[in-house]
């Protein structure tokens, strides 16, 4: 079969790549000159199946008051009179319920355990290199309220059968040995061993090299301008500025600018972009630096260690599509890893960078068939798209060939929204 794959960050590059090793005449369309050029080009470099949780929590609306008053508050609003944005928010708010938070929390972590599996085995398989480390991640709490929270997740995770482990303040440090000149400032700490961590860009440019040896022919800059589709129920081709592209079936996979095309065929899909922040720095004392991850919880602030350098990426604004990148929270990146780990980074020397996390209302990720009988999605996944890729695509492409895929999937479609509220059809 011949498809084409819209978008070229981690989630278009695995889609190809499952698709094409399923058999597939794969086509990528990207706009960008290369791959992960964009969201997937500097994130926080977690893959974290353990802490995937969504957003929207039952405690996230009095959090976002207090959240309002913080200097480096996790949660930026910046709202406008943009409807597309406040219906999101509304759709947001709708699903901070303890029964909703449980559900989309599990099915989250299905599918980022899933995802984290077959990247294991893909990396045994093709020997790609990316900075990787498996060395686990460690959530730090700054207050003994978190800490005393910490016992309702450990409950979930044991549940799902992720390995996990509560820690004092010496036992962080035992983990993380460059604490130890900020200890004073840490009651404890959840550390999940199975976790991993690399550099998500490093990843898609080597599996894109890949991708190409598999015949996998990628089309970049050249942008998407609309869907063509048939009466029939079907999409016929692709509208690029460079001409029209015919295919047997298509995959949307372009994060939050998935909906914009969607919408041109009809289709209403509730994602919007949050937006994220990173810095990367050289390391400066490679005994003061983490030697994996390590969450903020207090700032929501995810502090890693790629090779020789540290990325520190956090923080969620709701403020369009504004890749703007504001001195206000740059300081709040560099206050918690020279907070936690003073001397660990050359600040002095770090990158900044901003990208557009495509969210869905729910944190679950939009993984699966639509109403044209040969286009599908694999977009939506939020501040977890590198944890989930690898699942996702392998989800997808299962599909798309015809089998069953490893895991429950029916409730990651589209399908599990209905009417205009895009409320979960089970809440």
């Amino acid at each position: 079969m011949r498809i084409v794959v819209l978008g070229g960050g981690v989630i278009g590059v695995t889609t190809a790549f499952y698709l094409a090793k399923a058999g597939h005449e794969v086509t990528l369309i990207e706009r960008r000159s290369g791959p992960a050029l964009e969201t997937s080009f500097a994130n926080a470099g977690e893959i974290s199946p353990g802490y995937a949780s969504p957003w929207a929590a039952p405690d996230v609306p009095a959090k976002a008051l207090k959240w309002l008053f913080m200097e480096h508050a996790p949660l930026i609003l910046k709202l406008g009179p943009s409807p597309s944005m406040l219906t999101w928010l509304l759709r947001m708010l709708l699903n901070c319920t303890p029964r909703a938070y449980a559900r989309n929390k599990g099915r989250m972590l299905r599918l980022a355990t899933y995802s984290r599996d077959q990247l294991i085995a893909l990396r045994a398989e093709t020997g790609i290199s990316y900075d990787e480390r498996s060395l686990g991640t460690l959530q730090l709490f700054r207050t003994s309220r978190q800490l005393d929270k910490v016992a309702k997740d450990v409950e979930v995770l044991t549940r799902a059968g992720v390995p996990c482990e509560v820690l004092d303040r010496k036992g962080c440090v035992q983990a993380e040995p460059g604490l130890a000149h900020s200890a004073e400032t840490v009651v404890g700490g959840l550390r999940l061993p199975g976790d991993e961590t690399g550099d998500c860009f490093k990843f898609t440019t080597s599996l894109a090299q890949l991708a190409r040896g598999m015949g996998i022919t990628f089309r970049f800059n050249e942008s998407i301008k609309d869907l063509i589709a048939a009466p029939g129920g079907a999409v016929e081709a692709v509208r690029t500025d460079r001409g029209v592209v015919g295919a047997d079936a298509f995959v949307v996979a372009l994060g939050s600018y998935s909906a914009g095309v969607l919408k041109r065929v009809g289709l209403d899909v509730p994602v919007y972009p949050v937006k994220g922040y990173s810095i990367t720095a050289p390391i400066g004392n490679a005994d003061a630096a983490p030697v994996s991850t390590v969450l903020d919880e207090s700032f929501k602030i995810a502090i890693t260690r790629l090779g020789d350098r540290v990325r520190v990426g956090g923080m969620a604004e709701v403020s369009g599509f504004s890749t703007a990148l504001p001195e206000r929270r740059r300081r709040s990146l560099e206050h918690s890893v020279s907070g936690l780990f003073p001397g660990a980074a050359d600040l002095r020397s770090a990158s900044y960078w901003s990208g557009l996390r495509p969210m869905t209302p729910d944190g679950t990720p939009i993984v699966g068939p639509t109403p044209y009988s040969n286009l599908f999605l694999n977009t939506g996944h939020g501040t977890l798209g590198w944890t989930m890729a690898c699942g996702s695509a392998r989800v997808l492409a299962d599909l798309m060939s015809g089998k069953q895929p490893e895991i429950p999937h029916e409730d990651l479609s589209v399908r599990r929204y209905r009417g205009r509220t895009f409320v979960d059809m089970d809440a």
